[in-house]
């Protein structure tokens, strides 16, 4: 089996790094920030050579009450959430608007797989929504708008539709990883963890070596 990994950035993919001991099963790729620099990286992966799942794996911010900080999400389904227009009656999504699709869709299967592995390892793991955002949410507004749209919803981050949207058009199968750094709000970086949340990260990584 050939596994892609996508990260957005270096600190990311050492971490991974460090715990699958580089292991040759994996390819682990700094795609950049955001969902754009995310689809072209996994598109040029994807064209180059022949994978059997693509992972975006990196931290992420968890919504208040739904995944805390230091511990691990798994998506069961990526929403670009951004993706649609401002309307006078509030947010109208693509789907809405006739232009395309902003969700796909993750396989249960594989995701409770990997769930049970990372919980047998000790490592508090939730399953449910990641949202994809071009912009980081930092104020209590922004959040509570995003809830009120995707009540399940359990963290946020930048890249993943980008990878689910080149792994769908390519027919690869598709993961979305997060291990939380801060919870979604207010902009606090006293509060953010995020040696912490890679040093989870370190452990997912180890932990997917044995489940793949």
């Amino acid at each position: 089996m050939k596994i892609l990994v996508i990260t957005s950035v270096e600190a990311e993919r050492a971490a991974i790094l460090r715990g699958n001991k580089a292991n040759p099963k994996f390819d682990v790729v700094v795609a950049g920030v955001g969902p754009i620099a995310a689809a072209i990286a996994a598109t040029k992966a994807l064209t180059s050579k022949k994978y059997d799942l693509v992972i975006n794996a990196g931290i992420a911010g968890g919504f208040p009450n739904k995944a805390d900080v230091k511990s691990v999400v798994l998506a069961s389904e990526v929403i670009a959430a951004d993706l649609g227009a401002e309307t006078a009656e509030g947010f109208s999504s693509i789907e809405q608007l006739g232009f395309g699709i902003s969700t796909i869709a993750i396989d249960h299967l594989q995701v409770k797989k990997v769930a049970e592995a990372l919980q047998t390892a000790g490592l508090t793991t939730t399953i449910g929504p990641i949202l994809t955002l071009s912009t980081v949410t930092g104020t209590t507004e922004t959040t509570l708008q995003l809830t009120k749209r995707f009540p399940l919803a359990t963290a946020e981050a930048m890249e993943g539709f980008g990878v689910a949207l080149a792994a769908k058009e390519a027919g690869v199968p598709t993961l979305e990883i997060r291990t939380i750094s801060n919870l979604v709000g207010p902009r606090d970086k006293a509060a953010w963890k995020i040696k912490e949340a890679l040093s989870t990260l370190e452990t997912v990584s180890s932990v997917l070596v044995e489940v793949f």
